[in-house]
């Protein structure tokens, strides 16, 4: 089966709602998603593109429309535990470098979890240095360590190079995803991503079908 990617910025709201969904997913197409920590600023700065936030600035209709697609997203799927950030635009770059420490520490999943919780469930100013220590140390991390690492330099380094290969291989915005080498934007491409993984998979042999239910298959000597 194809790897199935997730690229993502905590900054990214759409992101977040996505994030909810992959569970149901991952469960209905027996796929495990990749996350792979990019920093969106640095998507829109290496593709000239720029945030909703500022594109839809002045645009009539639309940003109404996208809020509306939103609220149908939010109550397709169940979701309540979203609210918007009154902080936001909120500098992701620190949060970001966190995600990268936190796969050297073996602890990247929870801190997905964490920091999302954090950013669009109870929202906090994650670019306030003492506000993301505060929510460090209530979800049980070692906040002394992250400020440690997010200054690192090959964790730096990281952040970027999947920035850069992420942009690459077509990335604009976040939340993107990649099955196999094709590539989908949009939480609202979830519904096509699911679809496009069991076309992934490699067709088994007959015999090895056969061997799977317990059928012996006659072996032809040479």
């Amino acid at each position: 089966m194809a790897k199935v990617e997730f690229h993502f910025d905590f900054g990214s709201p759409n992101a977040y709602l996505a994030h909810l969904v992959i569970p149901e997913i991952e469960q209905r197409a027996g796929a495990k998603f990749e996350y792979v920590p990019v920093l969106l600023g640095g998507v829109y700065k290496l593709t000239g593109n720029r945030s909703p936030a500022e594109s839809l600035l002045g645009v009539k209709n639309k940003p109404e429309y996208e809020r509306l697609e939103t609220a149908r997203f939010i109550k397709r799927h169940g979701i309540t535990r979203f609210r918007q950030n009154p902080f936001f635009p909120v500098n992701t770059l620190t949060i970001m470098r966190g995600a990268i420490a936190a796969e050297r520490l073996g602890v990247f999943e929870r801190y997905v979890d964490e920091i999302y919780r954090h950013m669009w469930s109870e929202p906090k100013k994650l670019d306030d240095p003492a506000v993301l220590r505060a929510a460090l140390v209530e979800s049980g991390f070692d906040a002394e360590r992250f400020a440690e690492l997010v200054q690192d330099a090959d964790i730096k380094a990281q952040l970027l190079d999947n920035t850069e290969r992420s942009v690459a291989r077509g990335t604009f915005g976040s939340p993107t995803f990649f099955v196999g080498d094709e590539i989908f934007f949009g939480k609202d491409r979830l519904l096509d991503v699911e679809e496009m993984i069991p076309a992934t998979r490699q067709p088994r042999p007959a015999n090895q079908l056969l061997a799977d239910r317990g059928v012996k298959t006659a072996t032809v000597p040479t």
